[in-house]
């Protein structure tokens, strides 16, 4: 099915090209993560310890998930961790060990549980069509509101709930943001804006760029081959438009997954700088 926007003046913000472009990635997700994704290194090349940390995979309920929090704290901040289209492997284990160093409790599900195990595949195309395009946007909203829930009661504060989400992630930390209110603040990094609509993703970013309760800071890349800036500026307008406090900010030498420390398309300088203005953008809006 392809999408039909119903309002004249948002309509103004899209480019020309938009409608044309939705429909050229089958799975609807797979742009910019499979121009990315080769080759894919086994381990990440930033290592974390858990040194005065409590670390390591749990249970919620039937939902497994990686956990990172600094030992013996409580009341602390959350922040979900949405992993890539891989799963949660090394380099998402270790994000959320980084944001449990900085104080946080840090959740990452395997949102792709029930579909089968990426991690054990290493063909991109593959991963999408047998696992990503089966997973329904609803199932993963109901799966971050069991880990939002699960936080609260395991150390976590649910007054202070942020998000952080990478390529697949980031596009669900888009989403997650207008569908909680509940969240105070999102990054999301290199995150599909738009795209085609059907019944497992029923809306995209730009749809709902009007009901982002907190505060999202978008990171992109200006040589991203995945998301168009034309999608980039669109959402910037809508942000705008919106009036909300969610901003974007693109990186012009950078292209899809600049911070993924295990691939060769990491780039150090974009991603030290991307994780200064997450702890920034958290701190800010009192996470």
């Amino acid at each position: 099915m392809m999408k039909k926007n119903s309002n004249p003046d948002f309509d103004s913000l899209l480019p020309a090209a938009r409608m044309d472009r939705r429909g050229f990635v089958a799975t609807a997700l797979g742009a910019g993560f499979a121009l990315a994704a080769q080759p894919i290194m086994a381990q990440t090349a930033i290592k974390t310890d858990s040194e005065g940390l409590v670390a390591g995979e749990i249970r919620i309920g039937e939902l497994p998930a990686y956990r990172a929090m600094p030992a013996g704290g409580g009341n602390l901040p959350t922040i979900l961790v949405v992993s890539e289209i891989f799963g949660v492997h090394e380099y998402i284990a270790d994000v959320c060990r980084r944001l449990a160093k900085l104080g946080y409790l840090a959740v990452a599900p395997e949102l792709f549980h029930r579909y089968g195990d990426p991690r054990k595949m290493s063909n991109v195309q593959e991963i999408l069509a047998a696992i990503v395009a089966k997973v329904p946007d609803r199932e993963v909203l109901a799966d971050l509101d069991a880990c939002a829930a699960w936080a609260a009661k395991n150390g976590g504060d649910p007054a202070r709930l942020g998000i952080t989400g990478f390529c697949w992630g980031g596009r669900i930390t888009w989403l997650y943001a207008a569908h909680n209110p509940n969240v105070k603040a999102g990054v999301a990094w290199y995150g599909r804006i738009d795209g085609e609509v059907n019944e497992k993703t029923p809306k995209w970013p730009l749809d709902v760029a009007g009901e982002i309760k907190g505060a999202v800071l978008g990171l992109y890349g200006g040589k991203d081959q995945g998301i168009p800036l034309d999608d980039v500026e669109a959402m910037k307008a809508a942000l705008a438009k919106a009036g909300g406090r969610s901003q974007i900010h693109v990186y012009p030498e950078a292209g899809h997954a600049f911070h993924a420390d295990y691939r060769p398309t990491y780039r150090k300088a974009e991603a030290e700088d991307g994780w200064q203005r997450l702890q920034a953008w958290f701190r800010e809006h009192k996470l």
